[in-house]
């Protein structure tokens, strides 16, 4: 048992840290994995890794290519914007079912994890070009809270993969941003429609919030792109219950 759950544990180690390299760029879309070296670095068997492989791949962060291995997955200006219109519909759907059955904790997680957010710098110090790995984790805490009354499993699965995938598209940009964005600013708009219980204005600002992202995201991560609002992006619709 001793040796089955140390082995357990190596995976998962394995594949917490490969899909942190994922999602933050360190291994770029479409490189391919040397899994030979990536079991010298981290010091564990093969077998771990290529089982953390498979879940990432399960995940659709990675692609395995028959007789090629594994690689990162690539992205793509249709993939984001697809993307885009997909996680808006399932934010859509967990914000309104949390909206309506939210109690007084969910308010306080709000509270807090906007608190947290506003108070950590999104930029690593003295490196502009870097976003801070504590302000990733306080922004990804600050969308689960408002989400985390929503009373669907599945639906919050699903919101929980989306948001990862659009994670790795935000970071493609952060070297290349130039623009100022109030993002602060929008985090409190969103926090105070949600405990406000403003259903028609937290779902107008969460679409603003995430198609602002992808309008610059497009022609800065993928230069021939097209700044546009993405295609079924629901601004008119309401949020479903």
């Amino acid at each position: 048992m001793g040796h089955r759950a140390a082995t357990k544990s190596l995976t998962e180690a394995a594949y917490l840290a490969l899909r942190a390299d994922i999602l933050a760029c360190r291994l770029a879309p479409g490189e391919k994995i040397k899994i030979n070296d990536i079991c010298a670095s981290r010091g564990v068997s093969l077998g771990a890794i290529r089982e953390a492989l498979s879940r990432l791949t399960a995940d659709g962060l990675v692609v395995a290519e028959a007789q090629r291995g594994f690689s990162v997955a690539p992205v793509s200006q249709d993939d984001l914007i697809d993307l885009t219109s997909t996680r808006i519909e399932m934010e859509l759907a967990c914000l309104g079912r949390a909206l309506e059955r939210g109690d007084v904790e969910w308010e306080t997680g709000i509270v807090a994890a906007y608190h947290r957010l506003s108070r950590t710098p999104e930029r690593v110090d003295g490196d502009p070009m870097v976003v801070s790995e504590d302000w990733a984790l306080a922004h990804k805490a600050f969308h689960a809270a408002l989400v985390a009354a929503c009373d669907s499993p599945w639906r919050l699965r699903l919101r929980a993969i989306l948001y990862d995938q659009s994670e790795r598209y935000r970071r493609l940009s952060v070297p290349a941003a130039s623009h100022e964005r109030p993002i602060d600013a929008e985090h409190r708009a969103l926090m105070d429609a949600a405990l406000a219980r403003d259903v028609a204005l937290v779902g107008r600002l969460m679409r603003d919030h995430l198609n602002e992202t992808t309008r610059r995201v497009l022609p800065l991560a993928m230069p021939t792109a097209q700044a546009k609002v993405p295609r079924g992006t629901m601004r008119d619709a309401p949020i479903a219950l």
